[in-house]
């Protein structure tokens, strides 16, 4: 009888939260529709300049004309830039972090020039990144990396020495190496946070991505965004800020994914 009545008030449970995830889902469908619908009345009605701040049916006519614009080059070349900038600054952060965790003479060392960087407008480098590897793609990627690098090491850094100092020295005194200790106890600890990293790291990348391609690129989002301006055709700048956050939300759902893989592996291992 307990077992049956736990069990209903299981059912009951989940069934609550369902309907709460299916609510606020609801909600941000009728809240946008509202805003675009709102939008659309006030730029008819002359209320907002739709030249200035344009409006919905504008913005789906750019897109359609885009389309036939190697509109799918623009998005091809932007997401190239930014998995790549992803891939190499979180791995190359990771990397580093570990290094740092690995030795605390390294670590105490290069924390201030760490904090000094973090807090460094990378884009104020962007001219020098040019001049260095030269202008195009490499300049875009490697601003990406310069801006994600950083907080991938202090985050992930913060997280390793975080980690629970007993179970540690519990392992110590079995004579765990270092290496085991990283292995065993370290990393499997920060699975969270590596994924929370990879979180941050998808829009950091995707800005610094936009930034260089506001500086120099020949393709791009941020080449439609400044080409937009440049010629004050603000429904393409419009256009291409809104396919600029769908490219983000896709991304971040790709890492929600990576997120739910991860700990579904753990959970069965």
């Amino acid at each position: 009888m307990n077992k049956q009545m736990i069990s209903q008030e299981r059912k009951q449970y989940l069934k609550t939260k369902k309907c709460k995830k299916y609510l606020v889902l609801i909600t941000q469908i009728v809240i946008l529709v509202a805003f675009i619908a709102i939008w659309e009345i006030l730029a008819d009605k002359k209320i907002i300049d739709s030249f200035i701040m344009s409006q919905p049916s504008r913005i789906l006519d750019t897109f359609l004309n885009l389309g036939s614009n190697d509109l799918l080059k623009h998005i091809g070349v932007t997401v190239y830039e930014t998995v790549v900038g992803f891939l190499v600054g979180t791995g190359l952060g990771i990397v580093i972090a570990i290094i740092l965790w690995w030795s605390d003479f390294l670590a105490k060392v290069f924390e201030p020039y760490l904090v000094i960087l973090n807090s460094l407008p990378k884009v104020a480098l962007g001219p020098v990144i040019i001049i260095w590897v030269g202008a195009g793609t490499p300049a875009i990627i490697v601003m990406a990396v310069a801006i994600s690098l950083v907080v991938t090491i202090l985050e992930n850094l913060n997280g390793f020495l975080k980690t629970d100092k007993e179970v540690i020295k519990m392992a110590k005194t079995f004579q765990a190496s270092k290496f085991q200790i990283l292995t065993k106890i370290v990393i499997p600890a920060n699975l969270s946070t590596f994924i929370n990293s990879l979180k941050v790291n998808i829009g950091l990348s995707l800005v610094g991505v936009i930034s260089g391609e506001f500086l120099v690129s020949k393709a791009g989002l941020g080449y439609l965004i400044v080409y937009g301006g440049q010629v004050f055709k603000l429904d393409l700048v419009m256009t291409s800020v809104i396919i600029l956050g769908i490219v983000a939300g896709i991304m971040y759902a790709a890492v929600l994914l990576l997120e739910k893989f991860i700990l579904y592996s753990k959970k069965f291992k």
